[in-house]
């Protein structure tokens, strides 16, 4: 019992580590904006801020003021004087509030302009990953992945939210503020990068056991780099080479694992868990729970619930020779 409690409390420490480092680092601060709707939250926060500690300033001085000053000799020209002061302090007070107000209500509208020409994305959050699908008018240019999210710069992208299971929350601190995901109600969230990089998104709504481990990689390309991304991902998995990855390929197919998984390309169509098609295209595995390595994805594959306990995958039970082959060929899903 006490091992237990002794494990649970270092992955909670290891938790607040990782959310420590995520708040003070560039790829999950609010502090480094890097979108159109991030800057104008940023210029708000400022706004807000620097008022307020101008406010806290001013109240602090009238009350040392009024220390110093409480023997002085009073009359009706002081409390006339003071009566004033209070009256024009009660009006400072409501035109601040008045202008807040109204930027508060400026950048609200930013935060909700759109764009015809934007890119259009569905994310649905599931416990505990993300299911993300590039939508297009024309069906042959849509698809679907998982737990990454691509933005091409200097473009609007609106992104549909929903929720499948319980209420989730997206928060991208660098691009955007938190969204909730509500079952049975469509939200959405606009973004307009204005910066190349990668950034992490976390479900900010607490939905469940596995709550902390429901990251999102994102990553905002140059125009190039993205239409190149998305060719590739409109392209279906290519058929594996090697004699180990094609016994994988055929466990895979008799296995449990179509009743879940798509892989484009393949006989492969279920819809309950991730998209697999560029599976070994991604940086981690279980939504960000651990990265992508021959070693982890064996140890997730052999055991899921050790991993990531309370998900849904099963186990499935597997041979060791069985088990590298079915790695080998997910590792060809590039």
């Amino acid at each position: 019992m006490k091992a237990c409690h002794g494990a649970a409390a270092s992955r909670t420490l290891l938790l607040l580590g990782a959310g420590l480092i995520g708040a003070c680092s560039r790829v999950q601060s609010t502090l480094d904006p890097a979108a159109d709707q991030s800057r104008a939250i940023d210029v708000m926060w400022q706004v807000m801020l620097w008022t307020c500690a101008l406010i806290y300033v001013g109240v602090l001085a009238g009350l040392a003021i009024a220390l110093l000053r409480r023997d002085a000799a009073t009359g009706h020209g002081a409390e006339r004087r003071i009566s004033a002061l209070l009256v024009l302090w009660t009006g400072f007070i409501a035109v601040v509030l008045v202008g807040l107000t109204a930027a508060s209500f400026s950048v609200d509208r930013h935060l909700l302009a759109r764009d015809p020409d934007a890119l259009r994305v569905r994310v649905t959050a599931k416990q505990w990953w993300w299911q993300v699908e590039y939508l297009d008018r024309e069906p042959s240019k849509q698809f679907i992945t998982a737990n990454e999210l691509h933005l091409p710069v200097d473009r609007m992208t609106r992104v549909e939210l929903s929720a499948g299971d319980v209420i989730h929350s997206l928060w991208i601190p660098n691009l955007n503020g938190k969204t909730d995901l509500i079952p049975g109600h469509d939200n959405h969230l606009a973004i307009t990068p204005r910066r190349v990089g990668r950034y992490r998104g976390q479900c900010a709504e607490f939905c469940g056991l596995q709550h902390a481990h429901m990251a999102l990689d994102v990553r905002v390309d140059s125009a190039r780099d993205f239409a190149a991304w998305r060719a590739h991902q409109l392209a279906p998995a290519t058929l594996p080479a090697q004699p180990e990855a094609q016994r994988g390929a055929a466990l895979f197919q008799s296995s449990a694992c179509v009743m879940c998984h798509a892989i484009g390309g393949t006989d492969a169509g279920g819809r309950t868990g991730p998209d697999l098609t560029h599976f070994a295209s991604r940086r981690t595995i279980a939504a960000g729970t651990r990265p992508f390595t021959r070693g982890d994805l064996a140890a997730w594959l052999s055991d899921p619930q050790r991993l990531k306990p309370g998900n849904t995958m099963p186990a499935v039970d597997l041979e060791p020779d069985e088990l590298n082959a079915l790695v080998a060929y997910l590792m060809t899903l590039q």
